[in-house]
């Protein structure tokens, strides 16, 4: 069965308690696997504050999914997000060649980024630390 690649954006109810949000998230994902899915890759965007209330809320908690999927299974995710009281909002895309090249772009630049920060970072602990040796002196 052909598969296609898919990002699956969650917008959860923030009221609820970080285990909560947790274990929505795995059912979320186990849902995905048990039904022919492979998650790829996941980014948990955490609590954010909304442009308009909804339901009431003005901060949801964003997880962005991507999973390669047949296409009968985006149905029955959609059915999964509508019968969950949590779930505020959700949008699925399927992703063609160039949102998947594009997302790894973005994800070598951050790395680069992060390796960057760590490297500066241990450089200046290294020399405040050699700083304190010399003070005690």
């Amino acid at each position: 069965m052909k598969t296609d690649i898919y990002e699956s954006a969650v917008l959860i109810n923030a009221v609820l308690e970080d285990t909560q949000i947790d274990s929505l998230i795995n059912r979320i994902k186990e849902y995905i696997t048990n039904n022919g899915g492979q998650i790829t890759d996941f980014e948990n965007w955490g609590r954010k504050r909304l442009a308009y209330p909804i339901q009431k809320s003005k901060i949801g908690y964003y997880a962005i999914f991507r999973f390669t999927a047949p296409k009968n299974l985006i149905a029955k995710i959609e059915r999964f997000y509508n019968l969950d009281e949590n779930i505020l909002r959700y949008l699925i895309i399927k992703l063609n060649k160039h949102a998947i090249e594009q997302i790894e772009k973005n994800k070598t630049q951050q790395n680069s980024v992060k390796e960057e920060t760590t490297s500066v970072l241990e450089n200046q602990i290294e020399a405040e630390l050699n700083n304190e040796d010399i003070d005690k002196q």
